[in-house]
Parts: structure tokens; C-alpha cells; sequence
């Protein structure tokens, strides 16, 4: 090799010969800055500044105007892999050529979010793809795959799979515990991210906020144990934002950061988010563990190793030979296509029934020629979320059917409240004229993090007067309201304090466009909820004043007297306005739903699945002026709507669809389309049908499609269309390691449309519990009326399985299996059974390995915590005060025990029971252990024999780990 071309620039070597020569010639300094997220050039090696990290979840985001896709849960309804596929490479190809001209545009993307929609009150549900397993697996594949691109060599871009792992809940996000017993990390959580990690188009992983058994995501064993197990390729781990520093501040688990920082590096975390830019923090950190013996050069060469790995991957030594250097493909048509395309597949049709009243036909299609009216608070909106771009286009669901029937065939009415706001002494808010400065739109120029877009204060605060302005108020639920100016403008909170109409629409890290209105004697306090402060009229402008928790509790007294005390002026309620509408047309179209940030978001889980009361009126005074009306739901997340469902006509949902959310959904109410998405996850009834947001036990909680026992408001991969389709002919034989199923399926109806074909399996004589009926494959078709086809699908037997908690592994279970065929997992058109050969695990085998607390079959009023910082579990009481049972089912004690040996740490008892009998076999007393990670054995006579149900119970602060047993 010449001088002039050292051998990490020589591309015929392998990848990882080039990365140890770059390796071996940056000094450890140049290494260490490595490490953070924001790396500095290398200028006598040529090596570039680099970021990792680029978020691209349905769009290259924050960095200005592209392409905007469906939301993610919208892309999980289409249940079309190789859609979803072609989203990818659109959004690769534009993060490429959004980054040759703007250098800032990361090639590490932080996309897809892969976490289980486990509970549909989690705030970021919006960012995952479905509550199932196998589904999420199969779209994130697909979509990682459009992303890396398919060259042998060279990645278009390199995806970074979050969160990890098992996280479903903002509410203390950063200091709560998620409790995953082994059946649910294996059979669940896991499965969401292995798919894609195996196919090969991942890059690597980012960890959650929050622990999981008692141990931050960033210090996850399951890294190195599952993660980096499932492929041989070098994988990257990015921290998130600022979760470093949490180990040591919020979750207080270390008691410096150089504890902290050396023990993510040696957990597997390779790159450090944290202080945004400033990476001297971290990197001073780093340096500290070095020096005090924490960490050695080794831990941080592997990571840069794996760092280097993702840049080399990316062309970035090669750029004479990287196929994807001169891409240019931005806003092109082919991607305003897709957009449009994906949006009609994330269409879902609920409900479509005919009126009792002539004709006796579904109510959609809308027939050519009908008066529409198009009603609800998102009839005319096109909502982003927080990782959402720029729009370069953007279509609503007015503009779409104004677009397709014609605007004189269109009526609209938005159902706002229309009021006023009264002061004390009489005047009324008014919005100044705001000329030529009202035309900027903020956000639109691109930042790395848009937490740091500021308010606008060019513009004049709103004052008071006697006519004062209309407003228009919007109720989203919990009493957050926003209010609107005459021009369209919400009003807004600057870093000055005052009010002022500024903003497009709601938005940022600390939304400052959401209000409440708290009662006060015989009127309002208006509380400004992103600073907490009220609002005042003061002679320079309508501001808002001290928190109500400032200065304590005098302080808060002292905010709410100098708040204005206001009287709402209620012009015209918005149902009245919809009625008029819906009264003059033939069809009646209610949209309804959520924005995006407010009430439901990142930092802010859901408090309910109940539509907002504004919106349910508006729906209920449309139908009582025309019952020809159909409600669209668009929206983030599932909502509980039983009346509406019994009500209407017809029912559909959408997730929010990009930029051309509204002609999607117009060429689905004209019938141009048929309807075809699928539901990603269960839309239950009631709140009462919910576990606890952190209760992530879906098993014993019996939660999602899987295991809930209860009436769904629509089950789990329900969605019709506008035709009927025939299932015959479903066969299935096991073949080795596989069953081959086939089945055929006929488009019976008159309508061109697409299909989801779902096949379940279901355990008929489950040894341990089992899902009621479990995904294992699926294919979207699309057939013309008459038209078959034969689909063949080839299951792994071990999608059968399970975790085999009794003997640590993954296990078939012998016997008999359903297959059932249909549209979705609550219509099973057709079954078959067959027999799956092998041998029964048999009983747990207690005297050989004794009994791992954590692998219970069975708990009440526990949770899983951690043995130690880095690795192992333990099981104590959730509530110290009351105990904990455990139990064990089949455990062999063959021809007897004489003993037991408990180890445990804290203190408390530990009694034991076997069969169905309530005579104590055993009982231990744990002393006071000197912290929660130092353990101590102790021992306690205990006979037993031969296979029987064990049972522990528990008292007391103590940390249950392991039982041995002895003759």
C-alpha cells in the first residue's frame, strides 16, 4: 500500500480491516471525542465531522420542508410491507439529497420506532406500528430495508431501531420500571426488534428512557445477551437525549456520572446524546472513568470501532464508488404519488351499513352528484406531529372532496365555539391588526432541535377594548383549550410573556398554544398551561403573569389576584353551526380527532380513550340533523366511541396521512378507492377495559388482541372495504420445520380492492397460557370482482412456541394447532388443524437448578427488580406492606428435599407452600441486608416430593433472587 493511500482508504479490503487501521492511527484523545453524538474532524486523516443521528420516522424531519409520509401507526394500518418498503427508499433518497446541500442532514437515521402498542393510552403510540409482534416485525423491516437500500456494500442511509426496550409510557418515563417477566421480554417485547436486526438493515439500536426491572434501558444486559447475539454485523447504539446524565441525576442509580457514563459504555452504549452540541461534558466524564480506572482504552475502542463501522458502511471513505453520492430525487412526482398512495392504504373502514330508510344501500360510497358537508374540528386541518418535516404540499379532507366533487358541491362548517372574552371592567381581548410581519411561518427553516425554535415577538400583543375580537375556542379534552384569532392564528406565548396571535398551529417541545379555564367566582382564570402563568391585561398588552406555583404558596395567592378574572361570551356554539350545514346536504361527513400535540404526545400520555366532548357534540348534533352521516376519525391512537359506532351509518379511521392526507381521503369516500387498511391495534370500549399504563405484564394483565377476555370495540386487524372476498380451500401440513398453508381467496363483490389476507394460530390444549389467537402471517392483494388467487404461506414451527420459563429456553409444545384464514383476527372465514410433532418439556426441574425467582408462571402484587447494576433479577412486593405470591407450576422435587436455601437481600419472610395445600412447608427470615445488591443465603428445613405446584410468598422489603433445594 502507497503513502498516499493508506489501507482504511483501500476499498477492496474488507470493512473491518480498514476500520482497525483508521483505529490505530487516531491518538486516544481523537477516540475519545468519538463518542458523543456531535464528532469533530480529524483534518490530517481527512476524517469529516460527524452526528449521529437524523429522526426520519414518516420523513426526513426537522430539517425543514420534505416529503411527509403517514404517520407510523397510519403506515402499520396498511399492513402492506413492501408499501411501507417504498416509503423507506423515498425517505432515504431525500435525506441523501437533502444533505448535499445542507451538510446538517444526518445519514444515521433514528427510525422506525418499533415499540408493541401495548396500551393505547401511551402519549407516542402515534410512532409505533401495532400492538402485535410479528406485524411491527414485518413493517419495520420492510421500512429499514427501503432506508439502508439494497447495495451488497454501501447503505443509503443507517437506520437506528428505538426505544429499547419496553417502553410504553411517558408519565415519569425516566424513573419508572417497567415489570417484564421472561415470557414477555421473549415472546413479545424482543420479537419487535429481532426481525429487522436479522434481515441485516439495521445499523443499530437506541435505548429507552426507562428502566426495565429495576435497571436503566441504557444499562440493558440484553445488548450484548439478545441484541448483539441475532447478527454478526457491528452494531451502533445511540443514546437518547440526555439519558447519560439521568443515571446519575433523575434515576440517581450511580452516585457520580463517571460511574454512570463507564458503565453505558460497557453496557453497550457507543454513542453519548447529551448537552445537544457541547460535547466537552460528556467527554470530561469520560475522561474522569478513564482516570479513576472505570473504564480502559479497550471499552472505548469498541465503540468507536462500531461507529467507524456505520460511516464506512455509508460510503462516506468511498466516495468515488458510493452508489448513492449523487442522489438527487427530492419532492418528486413518484413521491408525491406515494404519499398519496400510502395515505389510502392507512385508510381504515370501520362501519358501513345501510339506513333503514331508502335506499337500502351503505351509506358509501358517496354517490356522484351528492351536497356534502364536510364538519369537525379537522375538516379542514392537515396536522404534523413532532417528528413530522415540513409540508411541501399540503391537502385537507375539504380541500380533497372540493378538489374531487367540486366546491360548489362542498359545504363546510368547523363546529369551533365562537366567543369573546370579557374582562372585569368590561372590555374584551382584542387581536391587533398584525400586517405584513403575520405572513412569516415559523419553524420552517430547519433545526436540529426544534425544542429551540423561539416565539415570534415581532408581532403586537393583544390588547382590550369594548368590542374586543371573536375567537375561536377548541375544546382537545381535559379542558385544554386553544383559541384562534380572526386570521387563523392560534394565540401564542413568547419568552416575553405576552399573548400575541402568532402561530399556525400548535406545536413545539412545550406546546405554548394550549390554555385552561379555571373557575373563579363568578367567572375564568386563564391559565396558560406551557408556563403554568395567568393571564393579565396590563397597559402594554394582554400578558401572562407569575406561575401559579411561583414563590410558593404566597406567590401563587399573589398570581391568581393580579390575574384577569375573565366572563366567556359565548357568539355561537359550534353545534349549532353544524347542524346548519348537515341539515342542506345529502351526506354529512363529521372529522374528528386529535392534534398531534396536544393532550397525547411525546412527554404526555393520554388520560382517557373517550372523544373529546366538543367533538362527540358535534357528531351527535350532525346526525340529529341528517342520520346520513358518516364520522372519520383521524387521529393518532385509538378512541373509545360505542355510541357513534351503534349510531352512525358509517365509522372510519385514519392516522394523520402527510401532505396528502386529504385527497386519500376523498378518493376513499368516492369510492375511487376501495378502503382496504386494517386496525394495528385493539380499540377497546371503555377506559375500564385498560390495565395500568405501567402495568406491561400482557399476559397476567391479559392485554392486547392476544390475551384480552373482554368485547372489544373492534378487535385487532379488523377493516372492511367495499366488497365482499370468499376464503376456500385453506390446507396446512407440517413440513420439517415449517407448515405449509395455503389457502385461496375470491373477490366476490363488484369493486376492484385490495385485500389483508390473516392467518392466526391458536395452541387447541395449551400446557401454559397462550394467546387466544396469534398473527403468523399476512399478504395485502388486490383482486378485480371475480378474480382469485392462491396464496401460500410457509410458517416456522417456532412461531408456535413460546418461552419456557421452567427450563430457560424456547419451546413447541407438542399436539394440536388451529390455523385460521380471514380478514381479520375477529373473522376466521376458514380452519384447519394440524398436529405438531415432538416431545412435552416436562416438569420444571427444580433440583438441578433450583428455582430463578423471576421465573414464576404466576405473581400477584409483585414486581421485578435488579439482582445487581449489570446483570440479573430479583422479585419483591410492589407494596412492602403487602405480600407477594409467586407461583411455580410442575416443579420435580423427585424422591424429596430436606431443605432450602433462600438468597435474598433487604429483609423480611419468605414462607412456602406446595400443591393446593395451605400447610407451611417453610418459612425464612431475611436479616437486614447492607443495601439492595448484597445478598445473603439462608437456609430452612423443608420436605417435599415429587411434582407439584410450588408456592412462594412474600413479605417485607426484601429482593426474592433464587431457591435452591438439597436432600
Amino acid at each position: 500500500m502507497t503513502a498516499h493511500r493508506p489501507p482504511f482508504r483501500d476499498p477492496t479490503l474488507p470493512v473491518a480491516r480498514r476500520v482497525d487501521d483508521l483505529l490505530e492511527r487516531l491518538t486516544a484523545d481523537e477516540r475519545l471525542a468519538l463518542l458523543h453524538q456531535f464528532t469533530p474532524g480529524v483534518e490530517r486523516l481527512g476524517l469529516a465531522a460527524f452526528r449521529t443521528g437524523q429522526e426520519a420516522l414518516h420523513g426526513v424531519a426537522w430539517m425543514g420542508p420534505a416529503t411527509v409520509f403517514p404517520q407510523a401507526v397510519g403506515l402499520g394500518a396498511s399492513w402492506h410491507p413492501e408499501l411501507v418498503r417504498r416509503v423507506g427508499e423515498a425517505v432515504s433518497r431525500e435525506a441523501r439529497a437533502m444533505r448535499a446541500k445542507d451538510g446538517r442532514v444526518g445519514l444515521n437515521v433514528w427510525a422506525p420506532t418499533v415499540n408493541l402498542l401495548r396500551n393505547p393510552l401511551w402519549g407516542r403510540g402515534e410512532e409505533g406500528y401495532a400492538e402485535d409482534p410479528a406485524l411491527t416485525s414485518a413493517i419495520a423491516t420492510a421500512f429499514t430495508r427501503g432506508l439502508r437500500g439494497d447495495h451488497p456494500v454501501y447503505w443509503r442511509t443507517a437506520p437506528v431501531l428505538k426505544h429499547w426496550l419496553a417502553h410504553n409510557n411517558e408519565a415519569a418515563r425516566d424513573t419508572s420500571s417497567a415489570s417484564v417477566r421472561p415470557r414477555v421480554l421473549h415472546e413479545y417485547d424482543l420479537r419487535a426488534f429481532r426481525g429487522a436486526v436479522e434481515a441485516g438493515a439495521v445499523a443499530g439500536v437506541m435505548p429507552a428512557y426507562n428502566l426495565v426491572n429495576g435497571r436503566p434501558n441504557h444499562l440493558s444486559p440484553y445488548l450484548e445477551e439478545e441484541l448483539r447475539s441475532w447478527t454478526e454485523q457491528e452494531l451502533l447504539v445511540c443514546s437518547d437525549a440526555g439519558a447519560p446524565s439521568n443515571l446519575a441525576d433523575s434515576q440517581g442509580y450511580f452516585a457520580t456520572h463517571e460511574e454512570a457514563v463507564a458503565a453505558a459504555l460497557r453496557a453497550g452504549v457507543d454513542s453519548f446524546t447529551d448537552h445537544g452540541t457541547d460535547a466537552s461534558v460528556i467527554l470530561g466524564r469520560l475522561r474522569g472513568a478513564l482516570e479513576h480506572g472505570l473504564l480502559d482504552g479497550a471499552d472505548v475502542d469498541r465503540a468507536v470501532r462500531r461507529q467507524l463501522t456505520v460511516r464506512f458502511l455509508l460510503g462516506e471513505f468511498d466516495p468515488e464508488l458510493d452508489p448513492y453520492a449523487d442522489e438527487s430525487r427530492f419532492d418528486t412526482p413518484e413521491h408525491r404519488e406515494l404519499a398519496r398512495e400510502a395515505a389510502e392504504a392507512a385508510v381504515v373502514l370501520l362501519k358501513n351499513e345501510p339506513l333503514g330508510t331508502p335506499p337500502h344501500e351503505p351509506l358509501l360510497p358517496i354517490a356522484e352528484g351528492a351536497r356534502i358537508a364536510v364538519v369537525g374540528l379537522l375538516a379542514d386541518a392537515c396536522k404534523l406531529d413532532w417528528y413530522s418535516g415540513s409540508l411541501l404540499h399540503r391537502s385537507t379532507p375539504l380541500a380533497g372532496l372540493r378538489e374531487r366533487f367540486g366546491p360548489e358541491r362542498v359545504s363546510f362548517a368547523e363546529g369551533v365555539d365562537r366567543i369573546r372574552l370579557r374582562t372585569a371592567s368590561g372590555t374584551r381581548l382584542r387581536v391587533p391588526e398584525s400586517g405584513a410581519a403575520a405572513d412569516a411561518v415559523r419553524g420552517t427553516e430547519g433545526a436540529l432541535d426544534p425544542a429551540l425554535v423561539a416565539g415570534r415577538t415581532d408581532l403586537p400583543p393583544l390588547t382590550a377594548d369594548a368590542e374586543g375580537s371573536e375567537l375561536a375556542l377548541i375544546d382537545w379534552g381535559d379542558g385544554v383549550l386553544t383559541l384562534r384569532a380572526p386570521d387563523g392564528r392560534y394565540l401564542s406565548v413568547a419568552e416575553d410573556g405576552f399573548v400575541r396571535a402568532s402561530a399556525d398551529e400548535p406545536g413545539g417541545w412545550v406546546v405554548q398554544e394550549t390554555f385552561r379555564l379555571e373557575a373563579h367566582g363568578d367567572g375564568h382564570l386563564l391559565v396558560h398551561l406551557g408556563t403554568g402563568g395567568y393571564v393579565s391585561v396590563a397597559a402594554d398588552g394582554v400578558k401572562v403573569a407569575a406561575g401559579r406555583e411561583s414563590g410558593g404558596e404566597s406567590g401563587g395567592e399573589s398570581a391568581r389576584e393580579s390575574a384577569e378574572v375573565f366572563s366567556v361570551e359565548t357568539v355561537e356554539r359550534g353545534e349549532e353551526e353544524v347542524a346548519r350545514a348537515a341539515a342542506g346536504a345529502d351526506v354529512v361527513i363529521v372529522v374528528a380527532g386529535n392534534d398531534p400535540h396536544i393532550n397525547g404526545r411525546e412527554t404526555e400520555d393520554r388520560t382517557t380513550l373517550a372523544l373529546p366532548a366538543h367533538q362527540d357534540r358535534l357528531w351527535r348534533a350532525a346526525h340529529a340533523a341528517n342520520p346520513r352521516t358518516a364520522l372519520v376519525l383521524v387521529s393518532s391512537y385509538p378512541y373509545a366511541v360505542p355510541e357513534a359506532a351503534g349510531t352512525l351509518p358509517a365509522l372510519l379511521w385514519t392516522a394523520h396521512g402527510g401532505q396528502a392526507a386529504g385527497t386519500a381521503l376523498a378518493r376513499i369516500l368516492a369510492g375511487d378507492v376501495s378502503p382496504a387498511g386494517r386496525l394495528p391495534q385493539t380499540w377497546y370500549a371503555a377506559d375500564a377495559d385498560l390495565p395500568d399504563v405501567l402495568d406491561y405484564d400482557v399476559i397476567g394483565g391479559r392485554q392486547t388482541y392476544l390475551y384480552f377476555d373482554g368485547r372489544p370495540l373492534y378487535l385487532f386487524g379488523h377493516g372492511l372495504t367495499y366488497t365482499t372476498f370468499g376464503y376456500e380451500g385453506l390446507t396446512a401440513a407440517v413440513d420439517g420445520e415449517e407448515v405449509r398453508i395455503s389457502c385461496t381467496v375470491t373477490n366476490t363483490g363488484a369493486v376492484a380492492s385490495d385485500e389483508v389476507v390473516q392467518v392466526y394460530a391458536r395452541a387447541v390444549a395449551p400446557s401454559v397460557p397462550r394467546p387466544h389467537r396469534e398473527l403468523v402471517a399476512h399478504e395485502r392483494i388486490h383482486l378485480t370482482p371475480g378474480a382469485s388467487t392462491t396464496l401460500s404461506f410457509n410458517v416456522p414451527v417456532a412461531a408456535l412456541g413460546y418461552w419456557d420459563v421452567a427450563h430457560g429456553r424456547w419451546a413447541v409444545d407438542p399436539g394440536p394447532y388451529e390455523f385460521l384464514a380471514g380478514p381479520s383476527s375477529a373473522d376466521g372465514r376458514r380452519t384447519v388443524r394440524v398436529d405438531v410433532p415432538g416431545t412435552a418439556p416436562g416438569p420444571r426441574p427444580v433440583l438441578e437448578s433450583g428455582l430463578a425467582a423471576v421465573d414464576y408462571d404466576e405473581q400477584s402484587a409483585t414486581v421485578i427488580v435488579d439482582r445487581s447494576r449489570t446483570s440479573g433479577d430479583a422479585v419483591t412486593p410492589a407494596d412492602p406492606n403487602v405480600p407477594g405470591t409467586l407461583l411455580y407450576r410442575a416443579c420435580d422435587f423427585g424422591d424429596g428435599v430436606t431443605e432450602l436455601a433462600v438468597t435474598a437481600a433487604g429483609a423480611g419472610e419468605v414462607t412456602f407452600f406446595a400443591g393446593a395445600g395451605t400447610a407451611e412447608l417453610a418459612r425464612v427470615t431475611v436479616e437486614p441486608t447492607d443495601g439492595p445488591y448484597d445478598h445473603t443465603t439462608v437456609t430452612a428445613p423443608c420436605h417435599v416430593r415429587d411434582v407439584t405446584d410450588f408456592h412462594v410468598e412474600l413479605h417485607g422489603p426484601l429482593r426474592l433472587a433464587h431457591v435452591t433445594f438439597s436432600r
